[in-house]
């Protein structure tokens, strides 16, 4: 597997590759996640070629891309987030733009019992931890909970870490229905 940081992806082929990539691996979260957690195709279209976004691209070794993530220390370029709130939390961090963001990352099913998941991740763990950075992610509550994503992101994160790293949550929301049955 090899691992490229791309800061565009123009070429046609690879950018078609990347959106059905994204739509495989992540597509089924339109419907389990009440906030929205894809990005429509116009959107991805725009990342695809936002210089403030870096794209993390892992082929495998017939040159198939297998797995994409987007990572960024420009948290305007991160939509539905708060660049203030980083600020507030960690302002001379902010300041020195150590804090990434990471966007999504993707592993195409076929795929997810390679090294994909691992090696885009040790990627990012690289370029934050040269820094002395944070990386911030969300996950939706399906994800953490059915999945134990969270969890899961903590022990990889901490073994590329030698075991020194420390993490927060740092937000959570909550989405509420309120039914109205007619009366018996």
């Amino acid at each position: 597997m090899l691992v490229k940081v791309l800061d565009q992806i123009t070429d046609d082929e690879m950018h078609k590759a990347a959106w059905e990539l994204y739509e495989r691996a992540l597509g089924e979260m339109r419907a389990l996640a009440v906030q929205r957690h894809l990005m429509y195709q116009s959107e991805f279209d725009e990342v695809m070629t936002d210089r403030r976004v870096e794209k993390y691209v892992c082929i495998d070794e017939e040159g198939t891309l297998v797995g994409l993530s987007t990572f960024s220390n420009d948290l305007y370029a991160v939509p539905l987030i708060s660049p203030e709130y980083f600020a507030h939390k960690w302002p001379e961090l902010y300041q020195q733009r150590r804090i990434w963001y990471a966007g999504f990352v993707a592993v195409d099913r076929a795929s997810r019992s390679s090294r994909a998941l691992l090696e885009l991740m040790e990627a990012m763990f690289n370029t934050a931890s040269a820094k002395n950075g944070i990386i911030a992610l969300d996950f939706c509550r399906y994800n953490d909970v059915k999945r134990n994503m969270g969890k899961a992101t903590e022990r990889i994160l901490n073994r590329f870490a030698g075991g020194t790293m420390r993490a927060e949550r740092m937000d959570e929301e909550q989405f509420w229905a309120y039914e109205f049955p007619a009366a018996a």
